[in-house]
């Protein structure tokens, strides 16, 4: 089915099995700024999974150049045998091992690094607030020398090769940019002289580490950002640089800190962004490799880009954080056996945006391989008769797990469908690759044997008499039915609710409700709930009002780089927002919006009023087999409302414990 993806290729001293790589990524999971067990499983299984080439994490190569908690420590020969142990782990699964060294110039955080920034000519910083240091000449050596120090470590811990990173206008990509680069000595002006930098450093780390050692390059495109280098301006340095000999392969991402969205995109924008300024500069090289990164989502994706002479390996990072074995199956001819991902960015990005390890939402064994096991399973030591109570999220991935042990499993849902409110979100627009995953999960159900019972609604009682040796409550939840708002706890009900015309989002898009020509939708979350409904009523020709309590639209949507994206889209289709603002009263026609900084209240005219709040548990089963000695679990949304993240995390566990 794919015919360019398994052909190998020769890199320098190695031959790569097939060309999808597991790009860099910063796993945040560093204790003390050392890899352990945690790290070690991680790319362990990405190993096992078939990748021809990881990228492990970036290595900071100086203290101006920390950025996370988890960053691994800088210039200290004690990462070597810590690291060793993580290369060798994977290396015996046949992956080529590489460390990306970065260093973020202008863009660092002082918080965390307790240095000023570094840049070329003490330019602003996009991460955060403060500025940064105009560099001497001599710490542009001792940068320099930050790099290749780091490279040596890298070889003596025996990584194949280093990728040095001048992309999102890091420290080398400052220097090469006009914006940023605005010194008058032989590091600034000319094409040459901002170069200088990054020829130094690649020149350097192939003279301290010879020739069976892989150099690579990693830049990425901005083209909509005139601050940014242009794709013909990248193509020239590229070029200077392959000319030279400097590296061996260049990795093409996107975004920047100029547009941060881009660095990790969502469902928001097109796959495969790259690929173009990959052709381009595929036409310039005639020695490096180049690799297309970003949004590469799947294997037919990739067997695309490589086919048609775009690049000549793919970067595939999400998509192999989802299912680690991504590449083997699409080799094995299992292509449809692959658990997509959703490009959500909610526990990737997400958790990495709060400081935390990362995870993902459709797989939560990502970064608890060492402790879960990976994306495998061990047979439970007693075959157990199963019963799981609800075909949402959490109910589908307990009903998957335990199957996968050898439970003989029960699912019953109460509707046609599987999938309960997560099938709803799919609905949304762009978010089709939900409904993929849902039909995932049937095709893995109907594998494994689970007996799948559909508009099957079961009691207490009924529960009880199917007597099973364990039973996964998982019935989600339903909205609260009196529009409480967190913004106003002193009013249990919402004045005007009994009127009518009040509906939930759930309902909006079941399609249970007609909504009226004018739509407030009152979005509590500042998520995909919320905003994602109001996104749907204006593409379907309602005029929309979204109301929200928080300061900006799609405030929980930060974490995940889709808030601008989304506020971008909303605005296209003339949605009207009012913020910091909660629904005072309604009646059939017009709703009382209070401004909850002045107090002060308006009119808003609307037909139907959508109110996106905190949905209640829905655990009356559960309650209901108290006493009956069963044993019962109760997860997902049943136990407290949350999102998919957390109902998935909570199926695969107690797979795990089944």
């Amino acid at each position: 089915m794919f015919n360019h993806i398994f052909q190998p290729v020769q890199l320098r001293h190695r031959t790569l099995k097939n060309r999808v790589v597991f790009g860099a990524h910063t796993t945040n999971m560093a204790k003390d700024g050392l890899p352990w067990e945690q790290h070690i499983a991680y790319y362990r299984e990405r190993a096992l999974g078939g990748a021809a080439m990881i990228v492990v994490e970036p290595m900071p190569v100086h203290a101006a150049a920390v950025l996370t908690q988890g960053n691994f420590r800088h210039s200290s020969d004690e990462v070597i045998p810590h690291f060793r142990r993580l290369v060798e782990a994977s290396k015996v699964e046949g992956a080529v091992m590489i460390q990306q060294l970065y260093h973020v110039g202008a863009h660092g955080d002082s918080d965390l690094s307790w240095h000023p920034h570094w840049s070329p000519s003490g330019g602003p910083s996009y991460h955060d607030s403060d500025g940064s240091h105009a560099m001497s000449e001599a710490e542009i050596e001792a940068t320099i020398d930050g790099f290749v120090q780091a490279a040596r470590r890298c070889q003596a811990a025996g990584f194949d090769g280093v990728e040095v990173w001048a992309a999102y206008h890091g420290m080398l990509d400052q220097f090469w940019t006009p914006f940023s680069n605005q010194r008058d000595d032989r590091w600034g002006g000319s094409l040459d002289n901002r170069t200088r930098m990054s020829r130094e450093v690649l020149h350097r780390i192939r003279k301290m580490c010879g020739e069976d050692f892989i150099v690579g390059l990693a830049i990425s495109d901005q083209p909509d950002i005139p601050a940014h280098l242009s794709r013909e301006a990248l193509a020239e340095i590229i070029a200077l640089h392959d000319r030279e000999g400097a590296m061996d392969y260049v990795t093409v991402g996107s975004g920047s800190y100029f547009d941060f969205y881009k660095l990790l995109p969502t469902f928001l924008y097109p796959e495969k962004l790259t690929a173009d300024l990959a052709a381009e500069l595929k036409s310039v090289v005639g020695q490096a490799l180049i690799t297309s990164e970003s949004h590469v989502r799947t294997p037919e994706n990739a067997d695309q880009v490589i086919g048609s002479g775009a690049a000549d390996l793919v970067s595939i990072v999400r998509g192999q954080i989802a299912d680690p074995h991504l590449v083997a199956k699409a080799q094995a001819g299992r292509a449809e056996d692959i658990r997509g991902c959703l490009s959500c960015n909610q526990m990737c990005w997400g958790r990495r945006y709060r400081d935390y390890w990362i995870s993902c939402l459709i797989n939560p064994s990502a970064g608890r391989e060492w402790e879960w096991g990976g994306d495998r399973f061990t047979p439970a030591e007693v075959a157990k008769s199963v019963l799981v109570v609800g075909g949402g999220p959490a109910g589908l991935e307990a009903a998957r797990v335990a199957a996968e042990r050898g439970h003989k499993v029960t699912l019953a849902e109460a509707g046609p469908d599987l999938g309960g409110q997560f099938r709803l979100a799919g609905l949304q627009p762009r978010r089709g690759q939900i409904t993929d995953l849902i039909g995932w999960y049937g095709r893995q159900l109907d594998r494994l044997g689970v007996t799948v019972r559909y508009n099957t609604y079961l009691d207490a009682e009924e529960v009880a008499a199917f007597d099973a040796d364990a039973v996964v409550v998982a019935t989600g939840s339903q909205p609260a039915g009196t529009g409480f708002q967190k913004a106003l706890p002193q009013v249990a009900e919402l004045a005007g609710f009994a009127a009518g015309g009040v509906v939930s989002p759930e309902e909006v898009l079941r399609r249970e409700v007609r909504c009226g020509g004018r739509v407030i939708v009152f979005d509590e979350g500042g998520n995909w709930k919320g905003g994602g409904t109001a996104w749907w009523l204006a593409e379907a020709g309602h005029k929309v009002v979204l109301v929200t309590p928080a300061p900006m639209v799609g405030f929980e949507l930060q974490r995940s780089a889709a808030d601008h994206p989304l506020r971008k889209a909303l605005a296209a289709l003339g949605v009207e927002v009012m913020t910091e603002a909660a629904i005072a009263g309604w009646q059939p026609g017009a709703a009382e919006v209070v401004n909850l900084l002045t107090g002060a209240v308006a009119s808003v005219a609307a037909d139907t009023l959508v109110m996106a709040c905190v949905n209640r548990a829905e655990a009356g089963v559960w309650q209901g087999l108290e006493g009956h000695g069963i044993a019962t679990h109760l997860i997902g949304d049943a136990a407290a409302p949350r999102t998919a993240a957390m109902a998935i995390h909570e199926g695969r566990r107690i797979g795990l414990e089944l």
